[in-house]
């Protein structure tokens, strides 16, 4: 299937106040990123920037899972310039959970666009080359089978295109059993180069205290109830704010040098022309 005859997501034209409104509930509601989760601002940030970079018309293609928000594409409003498409890489077992997180885009300033189809993320159905960018925020590690997920991205991008994927270093057990691995920024370059891409250097987002501050989050749900609340307090206006405050003054491993420990990265890698 060519993008052309792949479905189109929105004619709609936001203004760049519009814009921003859905970029801060994307930081708020959705990646909570001054509560919970700070190294989705690297996300945030990037797809903002690649938005503003693509030429107007390019074809950009983002493998998202649509259906734990509602049926829609979080990062669709910031390409309207472009040819931008959608597809719902969503795995059949989240069918039984269905959109468990529609709560999160419940604002009047989020910019609901429904997304594509429903595809297999190694079997997207698209035309060889067709793709000048390809986006993958936050799902390589949902998917069982990698060398066909790494083979569909290079097929599917166009000489001189690029990709780009956004990964967690940290994380929960979660969406079981959808979820298979973590990949290190060295790993995922090797990965791509293998594949036949050229891969640049990694962004990567957070360090040692987010990680702590990040298994905190996770630890309070394990309190019981009773407890859950007077522990919740104490850690998000005491606790949270002076962990992220060292994160942010502490960047360096000062005893071992070739060691770091950050939460998240993303990495982007074109494809030779």
């Amino acid at each position: 299937m060519s993008l052309a005859e792949d479905i189109k997501i929105t004619d709609e034209k936001f203004t760049p106040e519009m814009l921003d409104g859905h970029a801060e509930v994307l930081a708020e509601r959705v990646f909570q990123v001054e509560t919970k989760w700070p190294h989705f601002k690297r996300l945030l940030t990037d797809v903002r920037a690649l938005a503003a970079a693509m030429p107007a018309g390019a074809s950009v293609v983002s493998l998202e899972r649509g259906l734990l928000y509602g049926g829609c594409s979080l990062i669709a409003p910031f390409f309207q310039d472009q040819d931008f498409h959608a597809l719902d890489c969503s795995p059949q077992s989240a069918d039984d959970r269905g959109a468990y997180n529609a709560v999160m885009v419940e604002d009047p300033r989020f910019l609901f666009v429904p997304g594509g189809r429903r595809v297999g993320v190694s079997d997207t159905g698209l035309e060889d080359a067709s793709a000048d960018l390809v986006l993958v925020p936050n799902l390589v590690h949902h998917v069982a089978d990698q060398d066909a997920l790494f083979a569909e991205l290079a097929r599917i991008t166009r000489p001189g295109g690029r990709v780009y994927i956004f990964e967690p270093l940290l994380r929960e057990l979660h969406q079981s059993p959808d979820d298979y691995l973590r990949w290190t920024p060295f790993g995922m370059a090797r990965a791509m180069g293998l594949a036949g891409l050229e891969p640049e250097k990694p962004k990567t987002a957070g360090g040692p205290f987010e990680a702590i501050a990040y298994c905190w989050v996770q630890a309070l749900e394990y309190f019981p109830e009773d407890a859950r609340e007077d522990m919740s307090a104490w850690f998000y206006d005491k606790h949270m704010p002076e962990l992220m405050g060292w994160d942010a003054a502490h960047t360096q491993n000062n005893v071992r040098n070739h060691t770091s420990f950050p939460v998240a990265y993303s990495i982007t890698a074109g494809k030779p022309a």
